[in-house]
C-alpha cells in the first residue's frame, strides 16, 4: 500500500494529473532563477504547444564560454559571451517512458534555416564542440536522479565501440522559465560524423547499405522475427514475438527491393546465430555480426543491468558490404540502468539482464529479449571472447579507481556551480519515490553514493562470473579497490567464519603476511588505513 501511494504521488509530480498548461512539460517549481553556471545555457523560445509527433518552430540560443569558464544568464550585464548556436529549430517531444512518467520532458530538435511555416529545411550545425549534424536531442534526466547514467554509459563505452553518442550537460530556460539540467546529445543516426551510413541504392553493393534498425515494440511497420524468444532453458515462448523497427531509412522511405534485402539480412543473421553457424569454418571469425561490437554492447548493458537493454532501443546498423557486411550495435538509453529500476530485477547485482525472459510476464504484449542473446552466451568461443574483453575493460577504464573518478568528475560538473541544486528546486523529488526508482535517495550525494555501491557490487559479481581476478592490494578484503572501514568489517567476518572466502580473498586478508588470518591482521589493516 505504501508503494502504491508513493507511485500515485510520483504520477502527480510527473504531470499525470496536471492541468493542460503543465502537461506541456513545465517544471514543478517554475520560480527557480538562473544567474550563472559552469554548464552551457540553452534558451528556447516557442510560441506553439510542443507536440510529440509533429515538430513546431522554436528559437534556440546557446551560451557557452568554454570549459572551466562561467556562463551568465544576464547577457546585458555580461556582454561578449560566446554564442555557440543561435537560430530556428524544429522542436518536438521524444521518448517513451521518459516522456510518460517524467515531469521533465525530453526533446528532439533539428536546426532550421528558416521557420517551418516558411518552408524551412534542416541545417547541419556543430553544437558544443560536437560535429556538424541536423539531428539532436535534449535528454531530460528525471527518474535518474543522479542525472549522469546516460553520460556515464557513453563514457564507459567510448574507447571500445565504433560509434558512441556524445552528450553535454546544460541548463535549459524555456520561455523565460528555468527547466533544469538536460543532456544535449547526438542522436544515433546516419551522418558523416555518426554512423556514417550510405543511403541504400537499388542494385549490387549500393543495395547492401546502409541501414539502421531497432529491436523495440511493434510500431505497425516493424519486421517480425521468424524466431520466438526463449526461456532460460531454451524453450520457445510462442505467444511472444520480436520486432525490428526501420529507423534509417524509415519504412515509408524504403522500396520493395530494399525492404526485401534488409529483411533477408535479419533472417540470415538470426538463422546463423540460432544454429550456432555464424562462424567461418576455418578462421572462426563471425560472418553475420561484428562479434566484438555485440560483446561490447553486452558488457555495457550488463554492467548497468539495463532492463531495456536487449528488447527496447537495441540499435543495429549495417554498412554496405564493401565496407563491412556485418551487423553492429550502439549503446543508448541507460537512464534506468545501474540499479535504478525496481522491476524485472533491474535493482539486482547478481543476475544477467539477457536472461530476463524468465521473469517477464508471459503474455503476448510483453516485449522480450531475442533468442540469439541466449544462443550467443552458450557458444564456447563467444563466452571466451566475452571474458577476454571484460578483462581488458577491467584493466583500463573500468578499473575501480578509474570508474569512480569518472563518476566523481560527472557529478562535480553538476554541483560545482549549483546546477544540481537549481534542478532539485525546480523538481523537488528527493526522498520521494519516482517511477521506477529502487533506491529513494535523500539527496544528490546519497544518490551518487548508492550508484557507486551498486556498480562496485555489480563489477565484483561480473568478475566472478567472467573469471576475472582483479589485482587488488593487500588489505582490500571486500575488493572495492579502496582501503577503509568496510575492509575491516569484511576481515572480521572472514576471521569469524560468517562469510566464505576464496583463495584470492584470503591472500588479501593476510595483511601482515605471516601466512595466517587473525586479529593481528585487523590491527595491521587499521594501521594501514590510519597511515594513508
Amino acid at each position: 500500500m505504501k508503494r502504491l501511494l508513493q507511485l500515485a504521488l510520483a504520477m502527480v509530480l510527473a504531470g499525470c494529473f496536471h492541468t493542460s498548461a503543465q502537461l506541456v512539460g513545465e517544471p514543478m517549481n517554475p520560480r527557480v532563477k538562473l544567474s550563472s553556471t559552469n554548464l552551457p545555457i540553452v534558451w528556447i523560445t516557442v510560441d506553439s504547444t510542443v507536440q510529440r509527433a509533429e515538430r513546431v518552430t522554436a528559437r534556440m540560443k546557446i551560451i557557452h564560454n568554454g570549459a572551466g569558464r562561467i556562463n551568465y544568464a544576464d547577457t546585458v550585464a555580461h556582454p561578449g559571451q560566446h554564442v555557440d548556436y543561435e537560430g530556428y529549430i524544429g522542436l518536438r517531444y521524444r521518448g517513451n517512458s521518459s516522456y510518460k512518467y517524467s515531469a521533465k520532458k525530453p526533446y528532439s530538435f533539428r536546426p532550421l534555416n528558416r521557420p517551418l511555416e516558411n518552408g524551412g529545411s534542416w541545417r547541419r550545425v556543430s553544437i558544443l564542440g560536437m560535429p556538424r549534424d541536423n539531428n539532436w536531442a535534449l535528454l531530460a534526466p528525471y527518474n535518474d536522479k543522479s542525472m549522469i547514467r546516460d553520460v556515464l554509459a557513453f563514457e564507459i563505452s567510448r574507447p571500445w565501440m565504433e560509434y558512441v553518442p556524445q552528450g553535454r550537460f546544460c541548463e535549459v530556460v524555456c520561455n523565460g522559465v528555468y527547466y533544469g539540467v538536460f543532456v544535449l546529445t547526438e542522436v544515433v543516426s546516419e551522418g558523416k560524423y555518426r554512423l556514417n551510413l550510405e543511403d541504400p541504392g537499388e542494385t549490387d553493393d549500393e543495395l547492401t547499405g546502409g541501414y539502421l534498425l531497432e529491436v523495440d515494440r511493434n510500431d505497425g511497420y516493424s519486421y517480425c522475427s521468424q524466431y520466438f524468444p526463449v526461456s532460460g532453458n531454451g524453450n520457445p515462448i510462442s505467444d511472444n514475438r520480436i520486432y525490428y523497427q526501420y529507423k534509417e531509412p524509415e519504412y515509408n522511405d524504403l522500396n520493395l527491393r530494399q525492404l526485401t534485402y534488409i529483411q533477408s539480412c535479419i533472417d540470415q543473421m538470426e538463422k546463423a546465430l540460432v544454429a550456432y553457424a555464424f562462424r567461418d569454418s576455418e578462421t572462426k571469425e563471425s560472418l553475420y555480426i561484428d562479434e566484438l561490437s555485440f560483446i561490447d554492447y553486452q558488457l555495457a548493458m550488463e554492467l548497468g543491468h539495463n532492463v531495456d537493454a536487449y528488447r527496447y532501443s537495441c540499435k543495429l546498423y549495417k554498412h554496405r558490404d564493401s565496407v563491412d557486411p556485418r551487423f553492429k550495435l550502439v549503446v543508448w538509453d541507460m537512464n534506468l540502468a545501474y540499479g535504478n529500476a525496481d522491476y524485472q530485477e533491474g535493482y539486482r547485482t547478481d543476475t544477467w539482464a539477457y536472461q530476463m525472459n524468465d521473469i517477464l510476464p508471459q503474455r503476448p504484449t510483453t516485449d522480450m529479449v531475442p533468442c540469439w542473446w541466449y544462443k550467443l552466451n552458450r557458444e564456447a568461443l563467444y563466452k571466451q571472447h566475452l571474458k577476454e574483453r571484460w578483462a581488458e575493460y577491467r584493466r583500463s577504464n573500468l578499473r575501480y579507481d578509474n570508474l569512480m573518478a569518472t563518476i566523481d568528475s560527472l557529478a562535480t560538473l553538476l554541483t560545482a556551480r549549483g546546477a544540481e541544486q537549481r534542478n532539485s528546486r525546480a523538481y523537488p523529488v528527493w526522498g520521494i519515490y519516482v517511477w521506477p526508482n529502487y533506491y529513494v535517495a535523500t539527496d544528490f550525494n546519497d544518490e551518487i553514493a548508492y550508484l557507486k555501491r551498486w556498480i562496485t557490487d555489480r563489477m565484483m559479481w561480473m568478475d566472478r562470473q567472467l573469471d576475472y581476478v582483479p589485482e587488488l592490494p593487500s588489505g582490500d578484503v571486500n575488493g572495492d579497490g579502496e582501503l577503509g572501514v568496510n575492509d575491516v568489517n569484511a576481515l572480521i567476518e572472514v576471521i569469524g567464519g560468517s562469510v566464505s572466502a576464496d583463495e584470492a580473498v584470503m591472500v588479501r586478508a593476510d595483511v601482515n603476511g605471516d601466512g595466517e588470518v587473525n586479529i593481528n591482521d585487523v590491527n595491521a589493516l587499521i594501521d594501514m588505513i590510519v597511515g594513508q
